[in-house]
């Protein structure tokens, strides 16, 4: 199939599964290879995170007002040295407090989580202890705190949480709203938070990538056309996956989504034990 419906492909996959607690870095190592697709560009780690770039501006767009009053409330708070009464302040270093295990765990571990586990059966085993995690968090949390009532110790909690999001087939925002869900935030307000929590540390790996790609080290040649169509459907569909999962979330478990990963976990294991094409 020609790359740059690959490249469009993908991109729409990034954008839907990344935002949707069933892992979009699954996904970019499981439909490649069921599709039979070997583009050394499509496969590389280098576009599966400039597709992340695209859902990071997605997050900005969708969340643009409030990162307009965050970002200033932060500021506030460094120059008076103070978060007051603010509660744009405390957000605001609760996200940053939140940010610093999934930094840590990145510069530490990205390289060799990235190698070890970007095979389809370990991703098919990741899946399925994902939805076991989801199920537990829809089951045992209270659902009985909104976003306001975060404290510091839950933020760093749920950032470390965030963290095990470098192993693909975890989802991060899977785990992050888990992690929510255990601390008793209802789901909206557990989305909401991890939605805003994943802006800095999308930014920062995307950024570092894009720095290996302007300067040859991403180790594959790097066809623009196909990645700025792939960037692009990451944007459109991501914030299309944005809405509608706060919206769902509202009114729904996280049933749905359990299933589903079980279903993929179920497609890849008849896949690789050779019965995908009998």
């Amino acid at each position: 199939m020609d790359q740059l419906v690959q490249a469009i492909v993908l991109g729409i996959v990034q954008g839907l599964t990344e935002f949707l607690p069933v892992s979009s870095s699954g996904h970019l190592i499981i439909v490649p290879a069921l599709l039979g697709w070997d583009d050394p560009f499509i496969d590389s780690l280098a576009f599966s995170v400039m597709l992340h770039m695209g859902t990071l501006v997605a997050l900005l767009v969708y969340f643009r007002d409030d990162w307009l009053r965050l970002i200033p409330a932060g500021l506030a708070a460094i120059r008076d040295r103070s978060l007051g009464t603010d509660p744009d302040r405390r957000l605001a270093w609760l996200l940053v407090v939140a940010t610093i295990p999934a930094v840590i765990a990145g510069v530490l571990l990205n390289d060799a989580i990235e190698t070890a586990f970007r095979q389809p059966r370990l991703v098919a085993v990741t899946l399925v202890i994902g939805a076991a995690i989801l199920f537990l968090a829809d089951r045992l949390g209270s659902r009985s705190r909104q976003i306001e009532s975060v404290g510091f110790p839950l933020a760093f909690g749920i950032g470390a949480a965030q963290a095990l999001a470098l192993i693909p087939g975890v989802s991060r925002s899977g785990i992050s709203i888990s992690a929510g869900l255990f601390g008793g935030l209802d789901r909206e307000s557990a989305a909401r938070f991890a939605f805003l929590m994943a802006t800095p540390i999308t930014a920062g790996a995307g950024l570092w990538e894009l720095k290996k790609v302007l300067t040859g080290e991403a180790g594959v040649a790097i066809p623009i056309v196909p990645l700025l169509a792939g960037m692009l459907a990451a944007l459109i569909f991501g914030l299309l996956a944005i809405a509608v999962l706060l919206r769902y979330l509202r009114t729904h478990g996280l049933g749905v989504f359990i299933v589903y990963r079980l279903a993929l976990a179920a497609v890849v294991l008849v896949a690789w034990l050779g019965l995908w094409d009998r």
